[in-house]
């Protein structure tokens, strides 16, 4: 790894994501729950109805794709909402072949999927749940239309259904791994993503005044980003329905202050006193174990943002100890009406332009090579197409990759015959599928050998080369759509995140000047400003490690979010300086305010090719 990291910093950006991976511990929950994934399947098996037990996996592997790291709450929507859209695409995709006939369509089956293309597109680029409904309802229309199995429709959706709805159940009974110790298991990912917060406030601290102290602040953003998606998941009452639950959002309310007073000191400058990073991490420590905080350490108030860092102290400390009855404030949903606002966007129309073009485009292809087991192409065109699996070239590359070792892999463990062992390399690619996510080709590959072994089952030839084939026309597709000069200016991404960050950053600043008693809505103004850049950083990185031609067009957006950072730092530090009433805001501060706003003007100015 560090040989693929030294490689990567003398790689052009567009070829250098390719050998990125993310790193951290084994998710051995995850694990078990992808290898308990494959027992519909194997009761389909048992049975002697293997076709019934195909769909159920599909939709209990799409769902592992989605089965990430986080709160059992936030896991009903990243899981559920995808696989209803699932169902509803295969249900979808067998009235279409039913429509369609089962003769070649070189026009009328490619017309509908752009059309359906264009519109699930046009929607995934609203979000991340968002996208795997996308993507999830596309996918399986094109199976649903494609693969021949003998269920009716309904049969297979209601199947698809189970496959993920089992997954979701799994992950909402089965315990973690036990390194939380207090409260009820079923908030474990919640207790973990506060404490998370709570921790990366005292990495800010210890950081301050040195070279880490700006990625101990986007640290910090982050944590307090999981933790807001882990508490603001549906829930069946109003209102927490437990003290544990009522507890811990009072703690991570608590931490609020505390993040804006560490990002204060941060901004400052100056080297603090080893001892100040003992109160967040007794307080992560609390967080975890379900328990009081101790004692916290002395309190240093020579200056506004020690003070400030010392009453952000004393309060979480006090709502550690008396536990608030206060109902939760979780996250804003968002309206069905701004959901459709976004996705008809110049950003929504151009994604879902994109799709449109790509899966009709493919599925041409496919017809025009075979009308019989054609959907493998269009398929992975879907899955390519999405750009939230990283830069275009990069994903083409490890499709590529990916798919040829799957089908090499697969090759070999096709020697033993019998459907039981398709089925133990089902469980075995279940239980992969949670560390090959953390790398496109190893996921790539992971599936490729899940999906054939699906295929047999289904009754099909195997035909692994001929899915290579098609894999790389499908990369071949999406490359050359991806650099099309379609209707409307590129790089319309870019531009939509760095619009609502500049107008999130401009509200937070004008709450902190004209409402300075209002820290609540103080709080989550400052939580929008974060999130928003944070949002705006991602899609920059994004679009810089596409190919020249397509960096291009966001060239110049670094340099406003650079301005655009450096102003809700500056309005962080206004924040803790009038967190009194009879506070005056200091000359030095009025004056980089002045300077940091006249900076992102002059960025702003310039436009975004």
């Amino acid at each position: 790894m560090p040989t693929l990291s030294l490689l990567a910093t003398r790689l052009p950006p567009w070829l250098a994501h390719a050998l990125r991976a993310q790193r951290g511990p084994v998710p051995w929950n995850a694990v078990l729950r992808g290898t308990l994934a494959a027992l519909p399947l194997l009761v389909s098996v048992v049975a002697e109805r293997p076709t019934a037990g195909v769909p159920a996996a599909l939709g209990a592997m799409l769902a592992g794709i989605n089965d990430r790291p986080g709160s059992r709450r936030a896991s009903v929507a990243r899981l559920g909402f995808p696989a209803l859209a699932g169902s509803a695409g295969l249900l979808l995709g067998t009235v279409i072949a039913a429509a369609v006939g089962s003769g070649r369509s070189v026009v009328v089956l490619p017309l509908v999927f752009g059309l359906l293309g264009l519109v699930a597109g046009a929607v995934s680029s609203t979000g991340p749940v968002a996208s795997a409904c996308g993507t999830q309802v596309m996918v399986a229309a094109v199976i649903g239309a494609g693969m021949p199995l003998p269920e009716p429709g309904p049969v297979r959706a209601l199947l698809f259904l189970a496959g993920a709805g089992w997954l979701l159940l799994l992950r909402l009974v089965l315990p973690s791994p036990g390194k939380l110790r207090g409260g009820p298991y079923r908030l474990d990912g919640e207790r973990e993503a506060v404490a998370g917060v709570y921790e990366a406030a005292a990495g800010l601290l210890s950081a301050t005044g040195g070279p880490r102290a700006r990625a101990g602040r986007a640290a910090l953003s982050a944590a307090l980003d999981r933790a807001q998606d882990a508490l603001s998941g549906p829930r069946l009452r109003r209102y927490a329905s437990s003290a544990a639950e009522r507890r811990l959002h009072a703690r991570y309310t608590a931490a609020f202050p505390l993040a804006e007073a560490a990002t204060a000191l941060a901004w400052a400058g100056a080297p603090l006193p080893a001892r100040i990073v003992e109160g967040p991490r007794r307080l992560a420590a609390a967080v975890r174990i379900g328990g009081p905080c101790g004692p916290l350490a002395a309190p240093s108030r020579t200056d506004a943002g020690l003070r400030a860092l010392d009453d952000a102290l004393l309060r979480a400390a006090a709502a550690f100890d008396r536990p608030a009855d206060a109902p939760p404030g979780g996250r804003e949903a968002r309206s069905y009406a701004s959901v459709l606002c976004r996705a008809w966007s110049a950003a929504g129309r151009e994604y879902g332009l994109r799709v449109a073009v790509c899966c009709a485009t493919s599925t041409v292809v496919a017809q025009w090579l075979h009308h019989d087991h054609w959907y493998w192409l269009p398929a992975t065109t879907v899955f390519l197409v999405k750009p939230d699996l990283g830069p275009l070239v990069s994903r083409v590359v490890c499709r590529a990759v990916g798919t040829v070792v799957g089908a090499v892999v697969f090759g070999g463990l096709a020697l033993a015959s019998g459907p039981f062992p398709l089925v133990a390399t089902v469980a075995l690619c279940g239980a992969l599928l949670p560390v090959a996510t953390r790398h496109f080709a190893v996921q790539t590959a992971v599936v490729t050998v899940l999906v054939l072994s699906l295929v047999v089952l289904g009754g099909e030839p195997p035909a692994s080369w001929g899915r290579v084939v098609e894999s790389l026309l499908a990369c071949a597709t999406v490359l050359l759509v991806g650099h099309l000069p379609l209707p409307g200016r590129r790089g319309q991404a870019v531009r939509a995140a760095l619009d609502t960050a500049v107008a999130a950053a401009h509200r937070y600043l004008g709450h902190v000047l004209d409402a300075r008693e209002d820290h609540t809505g103080r709080a989550a103004l400052r939580r929008d400003a974060y999130r928003s850049l944070s949002a705006a950083r991602a899609a920059i990185d994004l679009s810089a490690a596409e190919l020249p031609p397509v960096a291009r067009h966001s060239a110049g957006s670094e340099g406003v979010a650079g301005a655009l950072e450096r102003l809700v730092d500056t309005t962080t530090a206004c924040a803790v300086q009038l967190d009194h009433p009879s506070a005056e805001l200091p000359s030095p501060h009025s004056e980089l305010l002045a300077a940091h706003l006249s900076e992102l003007d002059r960025a702003w100015a310039v436009p975004v090719r």
